[in-house]
């Protein structure tokens, strides 16, 4: 068993839990450094005792983060946010303490940095997010040249915020609704195009990132084997979760609208800034090399989400199912 430690930033959000569990496996000492300890409790039985360790910190804290990073031969930084909430902007948060993490790693003589950012991230780009995502990037190449980028799709599995949006839609709603610039009866008119990739795959192409030598200094578009434009998603939702419901495309000026009041939420459905990256959709440029650098065949979409959307289904149509199932 290999002795060597990595500390992780964001190791209890979605794709955290799964990189630390997949690492505790191959005998990683995992350090986990996060905001809330107590809520990241649950991720030490994913080690041996002892493997994982919680420790408190904020990646806006520099003193904390190096304390985070002495001693790890290697660091990866999960860190983001979707939305912007008093200091918690985009700019605090993929710039300025991706810096943080990255400038720490360095002075600690961490071996290997994985820093990730986002499929999209572009200095041009109408959405904020975007763009922040793209200086991110450049600040921590430019503190850690060896650092490896990681530019995940939309990523989906069990605990995703995606795909179980729509299907929470699909269980509450009349209509499962996407947005789009053109008439959604039209055969391109199934709105924005996303091409989902598995959390396993992403986590994968991570941990062989941390040991091999040729990915450092890399940047990687990680993406799935189909696209999709909302229109299909929301048919494969309704399949999944035994729903009927209607399927309505609506115009963009409509989500704009919806998300001038929706960004006030606790946990916004929708913002301003994220109409300008739905517009955008979420597909590899294939300029950068992906899974298939890591020897990784992508899982698709119907392989996985049949496993975790029926929780979405009515209690006949879960009835059902059991009994044809004898």
């Amino acid at each position: 068993m290999t002795e060597k430690l990595v500390t992780i930033f964001g190791g209890s959000g979605f794709i955290g839990r799964y990189l630390v569990r997949h690492l505790a496996a191959q005998g990683w000492r995992v350090r986990v450094a996060v905001r809330d300890v107590p809520k990241a409790w649950f991720l030490k039985p994913a080690g041996n005792l002892g493997q994982i360790a919680l420790i408190p910190c904020s990646v806006t804290d520099p003193a904390g983060v190096a304390a985070a990073v002495e001693g790890a031969d290697a660091v990866v930084n999960l860190v983001g946010i979707m939305n912007e909430r008093g200091k918690r902007t985009f700019q605090a948060i993929h710039v300025d303490a991706a810096t943080t993490v990255a400038k720490a790693a360095a002075a600690a003589g961490v071996k290997r940095l994985i820093h990730m950012s986002a499929l999209g991230a572009d200095p041009q780009s109408p959405s904020k997010y975007a763009v922040s995502k793209d200086a991110g990037e450049m600040a921590v190449r430019a503190a850690f040249p060896g650092a490896t980028i990681i530019r995940p799709s939309v990523v989906f599995g069990t605990e995703d915020g995606f795909m179980n949006t729509l299907g929470w839609m699909a269980q509450v709603a009349p209509a499962i609704v996407f947005f789009t610039n053109t008439n959604p009866h039209a055969p391109q008119g199934g709105g924005s195009k996303f091409q989902p990739v598995y959390v396993g795959d992403v986590v994968e192409a991570m941990a062989q990132a941390l040991t091999g030598e040729a990915h450092a200094g890399k940047i990687y578009e990680l993406a799935g084997p189909k696209v999709y434009d909302m229109r299909a998603l929301a048919h494969i939702v309704n399949k999944e979760t035994g729903r009927r419901r209607m399927i309505w495309g609506l115009p963009y000026p409509v989500a704009e609208i919806a998300a001038m009041f929706l960004q006030f939420l606790p946990k916004p459905l929708l913002t301003p800034d994220q109409v300008k990256l739905l517009k955008l959709g979420n597909v590899a440029t294939g300029r950068r090399p992906g899974l298939a650098v890591f020897g990784i065949t992508p899982t698709t979409l119907e392989v996985v989400v049949p496993t975790y959307l029926k929780r979405f289904r009515g209690v006949q149509q879960t009835k059902k199912l059991r009994l044809q199932a004898r």
